[in-house]
Order: structure tokens, then C-alpha cells, then sequence
């Protein structure tokens, strides 16, 4: 956990109210009001716990298999003969992305609240994975709640939760994605006050879980600082991460926001087109707005109703962000660019054809977004992009694309 907060730090957000500027905060009914006190009680208390901070690091290092390499792309920096890359492996995690070490973080805290039963929701179904893992090694009761259109595009995730023990319950109001899996999922919530902990998979929702989550992820930028400067003795120049809810993004982010040196780069999913109704991008496109328990950015209509998003990615295909990251943009701090669909497919087989890597779907929007950027910097430049997931689970809807044009 961080140290003592620093006078005129941007990481000293959110404050005791979970706002982060004018984002963030606890807009839930009453009935959940309790819950989310006693959480954040609990959250307090185990960041200053010796014990839990001690069993936090010892199943990141030996459970999840931490720290993930610092891996420089020497083929892709060739290719575009401009910036150094380098790539954050988060992919090499256990399950295959960064979602563990939320997971990790929550369910002990799970455990030291007495709960004995797991709640989630999941879209592209790596947090549904990650959460399914965590409950099956702590001997806790999962119920993981996703969309049905993502229950067909991740047809491989559903059997790994299935496996490990999980139930899954299709959701199928809305377009049955992640958004309408989340409102299941707090509706489980209220019903099952006295034995349930929701696992809640990104940095959003109701204070303290854009803070908490955010904590438990900061862990990929921290080791991300140590193992740079250790190779190339300075800080990066450019941090570039995908970003839907954006938890990967912000647990890189995080620990260089003091650092004005390092640009940050967040970049979402264009799907279609921001010029269309079909894509997920709540800072290009949306205004702010309050869903699922937070005041933050999302994608509506004149109205004030939600839109439905729309990615090729699971994972991105979400109306809304992190507050934290709404509040990022409107000071400027960090820059947030849009990716299509079109985009990412091109950039997942670069990446898969020039490094051996298989992106997941949300990381190869990162990657399309380094293909234009990195051609036009210096080769003292250096460019960190946090892989966040593997491909294996997008392998099959990247085939059907790919005949699709064909």
C-alpha cells in the first residue's frame, strides 16, 4: 500500500468521500448504504494491517506470480524503426491478465469480513476467471452474473469458471454485456447482505472500490518504475494502456501521476466509429452522468438514459469508466485517444506475427494506438505498454472477423 500522502500529490485522491474531484462518491439506495460502510471500514483497517499486507504480497509472488516481466519488443521496435517499447507483461499473471491481483486483494479482505460468499460480474470473463480462482483456493461459494451476448463470444472463460467451480447466471435485459451483468450483480447484493462479498472487477462503482481496486492494481506500475530504471537507468517517456473501466490503465498509471515527465496515454474502444452509436468510448464520447454508484463519464443520450456500448472487445464494451479517470481527463493529466474495432484486429496480428505474443482484444487497442504513435518519435523515446491480457480467449471471434473480410 502507498505511503503517507504527499502534500499537493495527485495520488491523494480520492478524499474520505470517494471523490475525485467531482467524481466518484457512494450515489446508492439505502439498503446497500450499510454495505459499502462496513466495506470501507474493512478496506481502512487492512491497508494499516501487517498481516493482511503480509498475505497480500505472499500470493501475489507465489498465487498469481508476480513481479510480470518487463519485456522489451526489440522485433516491433525495428518494425517501426522510431521508439523503444517496452511491454508490461500482465498477461503472464495467473489466468492470463491483470485481473488476479484485484482479485487476490478483495477476497482477503472477503475473508478477514467473515464472508463466505462470492459475487461478481464479467464481461470479457477473465475478472469472471480470476474471481472463480480466488473463491475456489479460499473454499468460498462463486456466483458470477454475465451477459448472455458475452456468455457467446467467451464460450472458453465460461467453461474455466464452470471448472473452477463458479455458477454462472446469463444476463439478458439490455444487450446482456457487462453493464446489465453489474446490475444483476447489485441486486445479488442487496438480497444477500450477511454472507456475500462483491468481488467488483474495475476501478468504478460506489467509494471504496475505485480507490481499492486501483490500490490492489497499483502493483503493475510500482514494479513497472523499479524494473525501468533498473534496465535503462531513467524514467519512461510514454505509458500507453487500454481502457474500459480501466483498472489496468490506473494500476499503471497510478504510480508515475507525480512524475510530470512521464506522458499517460489511455486508450478506448472506438468500435465503429465515434461518429456512430456503436462504440465504447465514455471520455471521447459521453458526458458525465451517474451509473452503478459513481458520478463519472458515460456514453448517453439527449435524454440522460444510458446507451448501449459496443465493442469488438468484451472487456472495453462498457458505457461508463473510472471515476478516477474522468477526473485524469479533465485535468489534463492524462491523454485518452479512441480505437475501432478494424484497428485492434489489424494491430492483435501484428503483434502475434512480429513479437510471438497473442494480444487479448482490450490491450491490442493499446497496441494499434503505439503503431501510430511510435513511428513518429526518437529511438531515445521509450514507450511502456501494459499487455494486460492474452489472447487465447479472442482467438475464435478474431477468426470469424477475419473471414468475415476475407
Amino acid at each position: 500500500m502507498d505511503d503517507l500522502k504527499k502534500p499537493n500529490s495527485l495520488k491523494n485522491f480520492p478524499d474520505e468521500h470517494g471523490n475525485f474531484g467531482h467524481y466518484g462518491g457512494r450515489f446508492v439506495a439505502e439498503t446497500l448504504m450499510p454495505l459499502l460502510i462496513d466495506v470501507n471500514k474493512s478496506w481502512i483497517n487492512a491497508q494499516k494491517s501487517k498481516k493482511f499486507n503480509h498475505e497480500l504480497n505472499y500470493f501475489l509472488d507465489h498465487f498469481v506470480g508476480r513481479p510480470s516481466p518487463l519485456y522489451f519488443a526489440e522485433r516491433m521496435t525495428e518494425h517501426f524503426n522510431g521508439a523503444k517499447i517496452y511491454f508490461k507483461r500482465d498477461e503472464l499473471n495467473h489466468t492470463g491478465a491483470h485481473k488476479i491481483n484485484n482479485c487476490i486483494g478483495q477476497i482477503l479482505l472477503a475473508k478477514e469480513m467473515g464472508k463466505t460468499r462470492i459475487i461478481a460480474e464479467t464481461g470479457a470473463g477473465q475478472h469472471g476467471v480470476a474471481t472463480a480462482t480466488v473463491a475456489a483456493r479460499f473454499g468460498m461459494n462463486c456466483i458470477i452474473y454475465m451477459g448472455h451476448t458475452d456468455i457467446e463470444r467467451q464460450k472458453s472463460n465460461v467453461f474455466r469458471m464452470e471448472l473452477l467451480g463458479a455458477k454462472i447466471i446469463p444476463v439478458y435485459s439490455g444487450t446482456g454485456t457487462l453493464k446489465d451483468a453489474m446490475n444483476e450483480a447489485l441486486r445479488d447484493w442487496v438480497s444477500n447482505v450477511d454472507d456475500t462479498f462483491y468481488i467488483i472487477g474495475t476501478a468504478a462503482g460506489p467509494h471504496p472500490y475505485p480507490e481499492m481496486v486501483r490500490e490492489f492494481q497499483s502493483i503493475i506500475g510500482k514494479e513497472t518504475k523499479e524494473q525501468i530504471l533498473k534496465m535503462e537507468n531513467k524514467l519512461p517517456d510514454t505509458l500507453i494502456a487500454c481502457v474500459g473501466g480501466g483498472s489496468n490503465a490506473i494500476g499503471l498509471f497510478h504510480p508515475f501521476l507525480d512524475d510530470e515527465s512521464v506522458s499517460l496515454i489511455g486508450v478506448e474502444a472506438g468500435g465503429k466509429g465515434l461518429n456512430t452509436k456503436f462504440h465504447a468510448s465514455s471520455l471521447n464520447g459521453g458526458r458525465p452522468g451517474i451509473l452503478h454508484g459513481n458520478r463519472t463519464y458515460l456514453i448517453q443520450d439527449d435524454d440522460g438514459q444510458i446507451s448501449d456500448a459496443h465493442s469488438i472487445s468484451a472487456g472495453l464494451d462498457y458505457p461508463g469508466i473510472g471515476p478516477e479517470h474522468s477526473w485524469l481527463h479533465d485535468i489534463g493529466r492524462v491523454k485518452y485517444v479512441s480505437i475501432n474495432d478494424n484497428e485492434a484486429l489489424k494491430a492483435f496480428q501484428m503483434c502475434s506475427r512480429i513479437e510471438g505474443i497473442i494480444p487479448a482484444l482490450e490491450p491490442s487497442h493499446a497496441l494499434a494506438y503505439l503503431s501510430k504513435l511510435a513511428p513518429t518519435l526518437n529511438k531515445e523515446h521509450i514507450i511502456i505498454m501494459n499487455m494486460c491480457g492474452r489472447g487465447d480467449k479472442d482467438i475464435f471471434t478474431v477468426a470469424e472477423k477475419i473471414k468475415e473480410k476475407i
